[in-house]
């Protein structure tokens, strides 16, 4: 089912997923180099805190570039089906969904970050 909505979601799907997956390396190595190296690990929740913001950035790119694809079907074939005009905006919208989710995934990573990392204060 993952790899049906990545094809159906077309290219765009695939570079969302790199930024997703980016963000899941940096949020794991920030973790491991929490108490060896904090430059390092502040480093890395920079890193995804890009990362995320990049995925999402794309998703919305994705999604209204798909929207003008299908206005411009709409245009060219004049009189349009309900079922092939709902299945265009379905397809247009996978890239936002999946662009908000690689976020989400992201900002959830750089909170339990936050949340597990010592202050000068604490330490």
């Amino acid at each position: 089912m993952i790899s049906r909505l990545l094809t159906q979601g077309g290219p765009f799907m695939y570079i969302i997923l790199i930024t997703l997956l980016l963000s899941l390396f940096f949020i794991v190595r920030a973790f491991i180099t929490m108490n060896k190296n904090i430059t390092q690990s502040k480093k890395m929740i920079g890193l995804v805190n890009e990362s995320s913001i990049l995925s999402l950035v794309i998703g919305c790119f994705a999604s209204v570039y798909s929207l003008i694809d299908l206005f411009d079907m709409v245009e060219a074939i004049g009189n349009v089906r309900p079922d092939l005009f709902s299945a265009g905006l379905k397809v247009s919208m996978l890239t936002v969904i999946f662009g908000l989710f690689a976020f989400t995934i992201g900002r959830i990573g750089i909170l339990a970050y936050k949340w597990t990392h010592k202050t000068e204060t604490q330490e």
